[in-house]
């Protein structure tokens, strides 16, 4: 993914998460407001009918008798003298009925002291605190009332609300989640970016000394003293196949490389399996005289590939199968073809992979750990190139263990 485009996906990203952070927040602090208007409404009718209940009916008012003097604090006129173990039935039965589920504190004026007596804590634990101190002021213009305070209503009203509460910590949890997924991302980002510089820093300063030996020593190959001395022959044959094994490695990391920053350029064309496959056993039969290849392909089965790319599919499966097999390779290759598309089996009886290691054997740089893996060279890039050829053609790759011995890997080729 390109640099400009990563930026716009995050940058959107994170106007969009705190967008609805924000949102969050205003429907919270709207539904905390709503929650204390409702909760003022519930706690004034319950005064209402109290002190309608000590006055002796609704005609003896002639305007409102509860006062809100703070959030927390209330006044109600009573007109009428009234005992205080009454006050408190009254408010316990009104409060019960409207739901008023919260700790409170009464207290009453005494006319005759012009002092207000403090009533009672009403807490739900029935239990009153006695390190807390209410203060109720005197009302001026009022002579029979009471005052009530809801201490703990703030508390109150946020326990109420605590689904919203929730959801906005969940989003900012998000938030944090996204900041760091990104974060994570733009390290591995630059982690890879210099991974595959080095590599194509790294292959390309191999290739100049690799070539340089490939030159001499097919130079060398050709010099009658190395013609005439078997021995010498040998020698020199060993480094010219080992220079183009390691020649093959270092072109296959180069593919991966140019592969990871923006794709290979395939060239599709019709290929018949039968003839294409049987070359490319051909040839690796003249180099391992030992193994066995059988071909059960019809004549007519064809896919649309890229050539070379399609070689080194071949060439790698195939390769894998010789390199991991501890008797004498054998090999059957087989296709047929269902309503979905085309499948092309390979089969060997080779040793196997353990089950827990099959799902990451396509992965970059992964070999399994056994002991013939120690005895076989190889950067385990063979079958991610594999993986990724096969995905840009739109393909499917399979691997599965055999019922007796070896794997069977599986190219499928839709329709």
């Amino acid at each position: 993914m390109k640099i400009k485009k990563l930026n716009i996906i995050i940058t959107l990203g994170f106007i969009a998460i705190i967008g609805i952070l924000i949102a969050q927040l205003l429907w919270a602090r709207q539904a905390y407001n709503l929650e204390d208007k409702k909760f003022n409404q519930k706690v004034n009718i319950a005064l209402m009918e109290v002190a309608e209940k000590l006055s002796g009916g609704k005609t003896s008012f002639t305007e409102n008798p509860v006062q809100i003097i703070a959030n927390d604090y209330y006044v109600v006129n009573t007109n009428n003298e009234f005992h205080p173990v009454v006050l408190e039935h009254y408010l316990k039965t009104e409060f019960t009925r409207f739901q008023v589920n919260t700790d409170y504190v009464y207290a009453l004026y005494n006319c005759h002291s012009d002092k207000m007596v403090y009533g009672k804590y009403m807490s739900k634990n029935q239990e009153s605190p006695s390190d807390k101190v209410i203060n109720f002021p005197k009302h001026k213009n009022l002579i029979y009332y009471f005052s009530i305070r809801f201490p703990d209503k703030t508390t109150y009203l946020i326990s109420s609300l605590r689904f919203w509460y929730v959801l906005t910590f969940a989003l900012i949890i998000i938030l944090l989640v996204y900041v760091y997924s990104i974060y994570t991302i733009i390290q591995q980002k630059k982690f890879s970016e210099l991974q595959r510089d080095f590599i194509n820093n790294m292959t390309h300063e191999f290739k100049t000394p690799l070539s340089s030996i490939l030159l001499a020593s097919e130079s060398l190959n050709k010099q009658n003293i190395v013609q005439e001395n078997p021995k010498l022959q040998t020698y020199t044959s060993i480094i010219i196949n080992q220079s183009y094994k390691l020649n093959n490695h270092i072109e296959k990391i180069l593919n991966i490389a140019k592969n990871d920053t923006s794709g290979l350029s395939l060239k599709p064309q019709k290929i018949i399996l039968l003839p294409f496959i049987q070359e490319i056993a051909d040839t690796i039969r003249q180099n391992n005289e030992n193994m066995t290849i059988d071909l059960n392909i019809e004549n007519s089965f064809s896919v649309m590939a890229d050539e070379f790319h399609f070689t080194n599919i071949i060439y790698n499966i195939l390769d894998n199968s010789i390199k991991y097999c501890e008797t004498q390779p054998q090999i059957v290759i087989s296709a047929y073809k269902d309503s979905k598309g085309l499948y092309l089996k390979f089969k060997d009886n080779g040793m196997g992979i353990p089950a827990k290691n099959i799902p990451h054997i396509f992965d970059k740089f992964y070999r399994v750990n056994t002991r013939k893996s120690e005895e076989v060279n190889g950067f385990g890039l063979g079958l991610f190139y594999v993986k990724k050829i096969v995905q840009q053609h739109n393909w499917k790759i399979s691997v599965e263990n055999n019922a007796d011995k070896g794997i069977t890997t599986t190219l499928f080729f839709p329709s």
